[in-house]
């Protein structure tokens, strides 16, 4: 375990699903999986990279050792409005004050239950925040964590467990949510009534992607909506392959200009115009040689960052690649693999993989500067009790990572070393949010943390 210390600013990864059957007690990759046998793994000692799924090792370069990491200047973002933060989850580096601490907390809906998962990840607004819970409600509340609303957006007479999937966005004064009972709302976002609802009778993956007059959002079989945001007129959609297993927790598109981008639990990726969804460019985002089960899963889990004309994205099945926007060319890749969303800061592209090591990549060629090794396992010694980490995100010169024995870890940018860590008041599995210099956190029993 972690010591539990300040997050000191410097100056200068998930549950396995088959879609017919949800998983009980649910912690790490390896352990909620539906093939895991369980065992222990041989620690060997070394600077490199080890690909859990593809037993794959690859070395810091050597020619990088002495170039300094330098990061674009933190700003401070009014909004995370859209899981991934804006439309093309680009955010850079944040700004946040150089000491972390629990400002308050907030009951923010149902969280676990026996064959349910608090997936969803909040969005902020310029004065509220935004959570879906596992029993599809949404739950409303200001920056001082006050509850402002709260809807049901379950149907009448439903039983099924599928309403956590999905998620919110906030766009213009209302919140888009796509719900696992197959509908897409648009809520007033003062009091959350109901502007508009659209059936679809396809359970949705993932939270909407809201841009330009359009809400994107991504069905259970692979299939990617357009809506109009005003009325909720279906313009287009596009269908990817099916694919009948995949994550907890899911990507959502990623838009920029005219482009929107779309990762699929296949492994697939689609860029497509966003006037009538033509296809523009795929991708497919898998390897050969699995051992098991569970190498096979190919799901994009986190999301596809879109930032200066290049898309970066991450598999599980263990592939990371930087692919040029406009004609789909691939620009590098790298044989690892991620259930995390790559995130990018200047000329740097920070991951972490399926083994709990955080790489920082250069940008424009995927060439790995320093790689960290994060805790994989509650006991070491028995390698039992496996650790999950989500993240990061780049704030306030350090990455932050939360965890699901519930740490959160800094994390320095420019060398990798680990700066500290703090305790939160419950696990998580959702990677922690940034607004207004204010962090976020939505712990697996439904509490709403803010930190600043």
């Amino acid at each position: 375990m972690i010591a539990s210390r300040s997050l000191s600013r410097l100056a200068s990864p998930l549950a396995v699903v088959a879609l017919t059957a949800f998983l009980g007690a649910c912690s790490t990759l390896d352990s909620i999986n539906p093939f895991s046998g369980g065992g222990t793994t041989q620690k060997v000692e070394g600077e490199r990279i080890s690909v859990l799924a593809q037993q794959v090792t690859i070395s810091v370069d050597p020619a990088l050792a002495d170039v300094p990491v330098q990061l674009p200047q933190p700003y401070l973002n009014p909004e995370w409005p859209q899981p991934g933060g804006y439309a093309a989850h680009a955010m850079y580096h944040l700004e946040v004050g150089p000491e972390l601490k629990v400002m308050w907390t907030a009951n923010a809906g149902v969280g676990d239950g026996s064959d349910t998962r608090l997936v969803a990840s909040p969005v902020v607004s310029a004065d509220s925040i935004y959570v879906l819970d596992t029993e599809a409600h949404v739950n409303a509340f200001d920056l001082q964590g006050k509850r402002r609303w709260s809807v049901s957006l379950r149907p009448e007479d439903e039983d099924s467990p599928t309403g956590f999937f999905g998620g919110v966005a906030f766009d213009e004064g209302r919140v888009y949510v796509s719900t696992g009972y197959g509908e897409v709302f648009a809520l007033n976002a003062g009091d959350g009534s109901t502007i508009w609802k659209r059936g679809i009778g396809i359970p949705f993956r993932s939270a909407p992607t809201v841009n330009g007059g359009r809400v994107f959002a991504i069905t259970q079989d692979n299939q990617l909506f357009a809506l109009a945001t005003e009325g909720g007129e279906v313009l287009w959609n596009h269908v990817g392959i099916s694919e009948s297993a995949g994550f907890l927790g899911a990507a959502s598109p990623a838009v920029a200009g005219e482009a929107v981008v779309v990762p699929f639990s296949s492994g697939e990726i689609f860029a497509l115009r966003v006037e009538n969804g033509r296809v523009v460019w795929s991708d497919t985002l898998t390897r050969g040689g699995s051992t098991t089960p569970i190498d096979a899963l190919n799901d994009i889990r986190g999301q596809v960052v879109i930032d200066r004309g290049a898309v970066f994205a991450a598999s599980h099945s263990g592939r990371i690649v930087g692919i040029e926007l406009r004609t789909g060319s691939r620009l590098w890749d790298r044989s690892i693999g991620s259930t995390q969303t790559p995130w990018a800061g200047g000329d740097y592209i920070y991951v972490l993989a399926d083994d709990n090591e955080l790489l920082c990549l250069t940008r424009n060629e995927g060439r790995v500067r320093w790689v960290t090794p994060l805790p994989r396992f509650q006991d070491e010694d028995t390698s039992s009790d496996n650790i999950t980490w989500s993240g990061p995100v780049l704030a306030g010169d350090r990455l932050l990572l939360a965890s699901n024995t519930g740490i959160m870890t800094a994390v320095s940018p420019y060398t990798g070393e680990v700066l500290g860590s703090i305790e939160l008041p419950g696990k998580t599995v959702i990677t922690p949010v940034v607004a207004n210099g204010t962090v976020y956190v939505l712990t697996s029993n439904g509490t709403l943390v803010a930190l600043r």
